[in-house]
């Protein structure tokens, strides 16, 4: 049963605009940036809630050689215009400096809404997220499949991890952003829903109710999207490298198909899975790959990297079909120099110990987060050390 179905994704990736000379973010960025943008790879490029960010959503894909090719081709296009602009592109779930109280909303009506429906929560919204959207075959339900992905979520977070700073201060946590966005509601690990009837049900409740507009506000971690047949990915932070996005698709990818290819892979859940859930959401926050997650099966204590060996274990046939081994061949390499805040962390140490204050060991992090945003997957990082 669907054997032949292609599993096409495709990948939503925001973005920082920073300004070259003070590393600070862009308050307000001109319509202008948005238009070269767009003339230049299409309408894949969105504004995002603050003039400060950007998005481009790739078209559907088929394989991972196309999507390593577009993501390279939209960072290197956005950032081009960019630079012609005097910006410079920054792919990080946070800022490392720049305080939000200064920035401005982008002129579009559904922002106006947010802002004046969530007041400083909005303006606080200094986070850029990455999205992976995964087709499912028709005739199966998606909110059982979500159900399914769930207990990963805490996992796919950890390798994105891109956010230990937050207004200048270095948190103690490796996704800030995730903190952040849980002051929205509707965020975070989304309830065990029976089926997409039972979910629909639920976000036909809360608009008769006139707390949103539609299911479009439901900002889960993972969620069923509205206007594609697709379950969307919504916890990880924006990777600052270009392979690490690849690296999460790919596995996010294979992991939908095997739990459509055989749904008793999914583990069962009762009244305490989703709390477990989010105390591994906590210890990814916090801790990303070094994290040790609670099984909810039998209590244990186990390491990110055992968990990790689970699911290619559970993906095996998956990789294979969709050719994503390539791809994952990079996780151990991902998991050798840590996810970008680990890397933001070491610059900022190393420009500390070479003598720097606070404020340029900040701007050597985000001249890090400038370097690397536009670096091709698969190019050669010997530069790095943990970074």
């Amino acid at each position: 049963m669907h054997i032949e179905f292609p599993y096409t994704f495709g990948i939503e990736e925001e973005f920082f605009l920073v300004n070259p000379r003070t590393r600070a973010l862009m308050a307000r960025v001109p319509k202008g940036y948005l238009k070269a943008c767009r003339t230049r790879l299409g309408d894949v490029v969105a504004p995002e809630l603050l003039q400060s960010q950007i998005e481009v959503a790739t078209q559907i894909l088929s394989d991972f050689d196309e999507a390593a090719e577009t993501l390279d081709a939209c960072r290197a296009g956005l950032a081009g215009v960019a630079e012609a602009m005097n910006y410079r592109l920054v792919a990080a779930g946070t800022h490392p400096s720049s305080h939000w109280s200064g920035l401005e909303a982008t002129e579009k009506p559904r922002y106006a809404r947010l802002m004046a429906d969530f007041g400083i929560v909005g303006r606080r919204n200094v986070l850029c997220g990455l999205h992976v959207h995964v087709a499912v075959p028709p005739g199966v339900d998606r909110v059982v499949v979500m159900n399914g992905v769930m207990r990963w979520l805490p996992l796919f977070l950890a390798l994105s991890t891109s956010s230990p700073f937050w207004n200048r201060h270095i948190t103690g946590l490796l996704s800030y952003r995730q903190a952040a966005y849980d002051e929205w509601p509707r965020t975070g690990v989304p309830e065990f829903f029976r089926d997409q009837a039972d979910y629909d049900a639920f976000a036909a409740r809360l608009v008769s109710a006139g707390a949103m507009r539609d299911a479009s506000f439901l900002w889960w971690a993972i969620r069923p999207a509205l206007r594609y047949p697709t379950l969307e990915l919504r916890i990880a932070d924006a990777c600052t490298r270009a392979e690490d996005t690849l690296i999460i698709a790919a596995l996010y990818r294979c992991l939908v198909r095997a739990l459509v290819r055989d749904p008793s892979l999914a583990v069962p859940h009762d009244a305490h899975t989703r709390r477990v859930i989010d105390e591994n959401r906590w210890r990814a926050k916090r801790d990303g790959m070094e994290a040790q997650f609670v099984d909810e099966l039998d209590g244990r204590v186990r390491p990110l990297t055992e968990w990790l060996e689970d699911l290619m274990a559970l993906t095996a046939p998956d990789r294979a079909v969709l050719r994503a081994d390539r791809v994952l061949g990079r996780l151990p390499t991902l998991l050798a120099r840590g996810s970008s805040a680990h890397a933001q962390l070491q610059a900022y140490q190393q420009a500390r110990d070479g003598g720097a204050g606070h404020d340029d060991a900040l701007r050597a992090v985000v001249d890090w987060l400038v370097s690397r945003t536009t670096q091709k997957i698969g190019s050669d990082e010997r530069r790095d050390t943990r970074g």
